[in-house]
């Protein structure tokens, strides 16, 4: 996704005599971020060299963000934390993966003691399995997030069905 994709507004309403920071519109969305929040009024003009063709704002940028993180319902979380030494994606997902749990997405964060703080979304319903392998590979686990019991729903529902049959 690049900034042409989460422009805001075609015609940016600016006042005369003010200059408003740009960013190319081939710009991907991950390094408009850092500029928009250097900017003073949280807003960036988007072009393509010649003519500018929008701007962006943070609602904006907030709702590009979220097109790029879909929720699920279907997947566990993991936090996991290391070094900066230690990191790596390639090994995380193969724990995921050795215990036959796909890897749906992968962020990292540094955490407030210098080390790395990697979130991991996994499809899954009990992701506990997975812990185990993350920790045998030698990865801190800190938190773990599992799916919404979804045998618990499937009941709701068919009672709720039931219900209705019988007051037919």
């Amino acid at each position: 996704m690049t900034a042409r994709d989460i422009i805001s507004s075609l015609k940016p309403a600016e006042p005369i005599g003010t200059t408003l920071a740009t960013v190319e519109a081939s710009m991907p969305v991950i390094d408009v971020l850092p500029r928009l929040l250097d900017t003073p009024d949280h807003r960036i003009g988007v072009s393509d060299g010649e003519q500018l063709l929008g701007v962006i704002d943070t609602e904006s940028l907030l709702a590009g963000v979220a097109r790029l993180l879909p929720a699920r319902d279907d997947c566990s979380v993991i936090e996991v934390e290391c070094v900066p030494a230690d990191y790596s994606a390639a090994l995380l997902t193969h724990a995921a993966e050795d215990a036959d749990v796909h890897v749906v997405g992968l962020w990292t964060a540094p955490s407030a003691d210098g080390r790395i703080r990697v979130t991991m979304r996994l499809r899954c319903e009990d992701p506990t399995h997975v812990v185990r392998n993350i920790e045998r590979y030698g990865f801190d686990v800190v938190e773990t997030h599992a799916r919404v019991d979804s045998a618990f729903e499937m009941a709701s529902r068919r009672l709720r069905e039931l219900q209705l049959y019988l007051n037919v």
